[in-house]
Parts: C-alpha cells; structure tokens; sequence
C-alpha cells in the first residue's frame, strides 16, 4: 500500500527533515509540524522547488503543549485530504544522574518523549479510527532495549516507554486496517546522536534514514535501524552483564 499523504512531527531538523526529504522525492503529499516555523517553511520551499507536483503543509507545533496536538493534526488532515500515515518523530536528548540537581532535564525528556508521543498517538489514531485506515510509527531508541545508568536513565526509559506502547497497540489493531510501527534507530548522525555515542557506530544521516524508510515503507512491526550493528545489539545488550551496561553511562 503506498501511503501518499503523511505527517511528521519534529520535522525541521534532524531525522524528521532527512525523512520529510526521501519521501518528498518518493512523491509524497506532506504536513510537517515542529515548533520553528521558520525552519519548516524554508523546508517546503526546498522540497517543492526540488518537486513540484507535491503538497508540503507546514504548522508550529510544540507537542509538550497537548491540547494543541489534536488540533493542529486535523488542521494538517484538512489541507492534505487526509492522513494516510503520522510518523511520531518529535523528541529530545537532555537528561542527567538522577539526584543531582537537574529533574527539570529527567522530567522534561520523560514529558516530550513519552507523554506528548502519547499525545500524538491519541490524535493520529483518533483519525485512523475516524477513517478506518492509516499507519502510525513511532520512533523509540535502541536506549529502549535495556535500561541505560547514568545521564542516559531518563532517555532511556521514555524511550523504552514508546516502544512498549507501540508493543501493545500493534496487538490491539492486529487483523484491522490500522498498522503499528515501532522504530528503534540507532547512532544516527544527527546533533542528538553526536552527544550520545561512539563516533565509530554513527551512521551517515543518509545511510540511517534510509534505513528508517525502508522500515516504515514495509511498515514492519518493530525494526532496529540501520540493521548492521544494531539487530545483533538488540540481541545481546538485554543479556549484558551490569558491570558492562554501567559502563554505557
């Protein structure tokens, strides 16, 4: 099934920018929400420039205020004719140790990680159910896998939070025309991922979002992007020792 009409939140920079880019080339219609405007609307003057015969429609949107969200979704719905696909994208990296001063960093990746993606899947699926079709992604970590110590506690478990929520509705709409993705990447080469990893297992921005499309185009169930190292990762790493996780912090 090809999906032609697709929203992304986090769009203007990133991994939902590169996204937004790919499927423009595919020849997809996009809405495009984050909360630079500016950003976005230079995004859409490139991708229809670069492909005329698309629609790019853009909104502000900080998905940490909720009530916004469903709104600005079905505004997004109505300039396109649809929503045949939302790709929850939108998230951020901050965190530290637990207890040393800074829960406003813990509270605020747990909220913008968790509750507002939970806030996006509530509006996505409100228009899914509405339309009787659609396909949501969701884009979890591989921090999701294994609860990680130190700075990366907080990341990690809003992360693992996602991927269990995509867990548990690609059961509930098992058989239905509703699909459920749940996207684990790994290092990317983004500004997120130089902060968090080993440069040796970035991958190109190109490589890793590729990777992200071919996933979401299949609309597999669960999938650890790019494949190499990363599925072998999402192996071991849950059988690890925790002299070796506490090493990861």
């Amino acid at each position: 099934m090809t999906r032609s009409k697709i929203l992304i939140t986090g769009a203007s920079v990133g991994l939902g920018a590169a996204m937004a880019r790919d499927f423009a080339a595919k020849g997809r219609n996009l809405a495009l929400c984050a909360r630079r405007l500016d950003a976005l609307e230079a995004l859409r003057d490139e991708l229809t420039a670069a492909h005329p015969g698309i629609t790019v429609a853009v909104r502000a949107l900080d998905v940490d205020d909720h009530p916004a969200v469903p709104r600005v979704f079905a505004e997004l719905r109505d300039e396109l004719g649809g929503l045949d696909r939302v790709i929850v994208n939108a998230g951020i990296g901050k965190g530290a140790r637990i207890g040393t001063g800074r829960a406003d960093a813990n509270i605020a990746t747990a909220t913008t990680n968790f509750v507002s993606a939970l806030a996006q899947t509530e509006a996505a699926l409100e228009i899914f159910r509405a339309q009787e079709s659609g396909h949501l992604v969701l884009v979890s970590s591989m921090s999701a896998v294994r609860g990680l110590p130190g700075k990366k506690a907080a990341y990690s478990a809003s992360k693992a939070g996602l991927a269990a929520l995509g867990e548990a509705l690609t059961v509930e709409f098992v058989n239905s025309p509703i699909a459920v993705t749940t996207l684990l990447p790994g290092f990317i080469a983004t500004d997120m991922a130089a902060k968090a990893g080993d440069a040796r297992m970035v991958a190109p921005l190109a490589k890793g979002v590729a990777a992200m499309v071919r996933a979401i185009e299949h609309e597999k169930i669960r999938a650890c992007v790019p494949g190499w190292p990363w599925r072998l990762i999402d192996v071991v790493l849950p059988h690890l020792p925790g002299s070796v996780v506490a090493r990861m912090s």
